[in-house]
């Protein structure tokens, strides 16, 4: 197992009628930038709930924040946050609104070119304003740790930062927030969580046992709950279970002594910013094709994977390899993710600008060997036509 430094101080209020724990989080008199996507917290309650938890306090409110939350518009977040002189943000929606409020709470207590916090990976970030956040999506884990991911429209460009200054103090997680959001949100959330436990499962052995297990024991949550979350979108139950899932994939926990590869998600941005395609599409598309083309190097951790989670046992190594591949992209599939790039109408010819893309990023060795360059990702997609 290799050696590790753990801090996650955000502290997590979880389940039914939790949103009137703002009041006890957030001190009377605050001033507090609310922000929002769509505005669909407004049409099932959340909204009405956060108000009649803030009541004491200055409320200015900022909606708009896209999927893939773009600078264009954060920007103005950040001026509104300066001018009002906000005490405290609150988040209230999935990981782009969140991403996007990190953001806000650094650019804000930032002098500089705010663009800066993305190109230097949150490095120039020194202060940040207090982040607290009410999850309505899960997905992406941003509601307990540190990392960002924002787009800017103007030049494609979709980077990621991370500071511990950004970590939310708090966030509320009640499940019954997520029965009313469209199948798609759900499916891709499941999917998000899936692959970014991989991507810190599916690398090489180290004898790391906690994680191991944990992160096993959370892809079987997966298998089970996200099925079920889309039959029954009222089961309390299951979509806590996902919720918490969900958050665990990505709050620092399973990346404790062990390698982590996130090759995936650097060439799954580059289709984002470019074609469009949910975030969560772009993974179920590169993983699967991924590991096939780095097969050799992640044999150990794709036969305990087949063995421990898919329960495959019988065949060669390479052949239970290919069905634990196979039963993976089935599982996006039945999420509602396709796994080949002709599946959203992208060819061969759309590769080519992934590669200058992560050429001009600077994403030149990824994976858990830094081995993947640009040109490796590029045959990585073809593996994906």
């Amino acid at each position: 197992m290799d050696n590790f430094t753990y801090f996650n101080p955000t502290k997590i209020h979880f389940g039914k009628g939790q949103i009137a724990t703002l009041k006890e989080e957030i001190a009377p008199n605050s001033r507090v930038l609310l922000t929002y996507g769509g505005g669909s917290i407004k049409a099932n309650g959340v909204y009405e709930q956060v108000l009649d938890a803030l009541q004491g306090c200055s409320v200015v409110e900022f909606g708009g924040i896209e999927p893939n939350p773009h600078y264009e518009t954060l920007i103005k977040a950040v001026a509104v946050a300066k001018q009002e002189q906000i005490d405290v943000i609150l988040a209230v929606g999935g990981g782009s609104v969140i991403d996007g409020s990190k953001f806000i709470a650094a650019a804000a207590c930032y002098d500089g070119d705010a663009w800066d916090i993305m190109t230097t990976d949150g490095d120039c970030v020194r202060r940040a304003l207090p982040l607290g956040c009410v999850l309505t999506l899960p997905a992406t884990g941003s509601e307990m740790n540190k990392n960002s991911v924002v787009t800017r429209a103007e030049t494609q460009d979709k980077l990621s930062f991370g500071s511990d200054f950004v970590r939310p103090v708090f966030s509320i997680l009640d499940p019954q927030t997520t029965y009313t959001l469209p199948p798609r949100q759900i499916a891709n959330g499941a999917v998000d969580s899936f692959v970014h436990i991989m991507e810190q499962y599916m690398t090489y052995p180290v004898n790391a046992k906690v994680s191991d297990r944990f992160a096993e024991s959370l892809l079987l949550n997966l298998f089970e709950d996200g099925p079920a979350a889309l039959a029954t979108p009222d089961d309390y139950e299951v979509r806590a279970n996902l919720m918490w899932t969900a958050t665990m994939a990505l709050n620092g926990t399973l990346k404790n002594g062990v390698p982590s590869d996130w090759a995936t998600h650097a060439i799954g941005h580059e289709l984002t910013a470019l074609y469009g395609l949910d975030h969560a599409q772009t993974l179920a598309i590169v993983m699967p094709a991924l590991w096939r083309y780095k097969k050799e190097q992640k044999k150990g951790k794709l036969l305990q994977y087949a063995h421990r989670v898919l329960n495959i046992t019988s065949g060669t190594e390479d052949e239970q390899i290919e069905q634990a591949i196979q039963k993976t992209e089935a599982f996006f599939t039945q999420m509602g993710n396709p796994t080949r790039l002709s599946d959203y109408n992208l060819s061969e010819k759309d590769i080519p600008a992934v590669q200058e893309k992560l050429t001009e990023h600077g994403m030149l060795a990824l994976g858990e060997h830094q081995d993947i360059t640009p040109h490796d990702a590029a045959a990585i997609l073809k593996l994906a036509l």
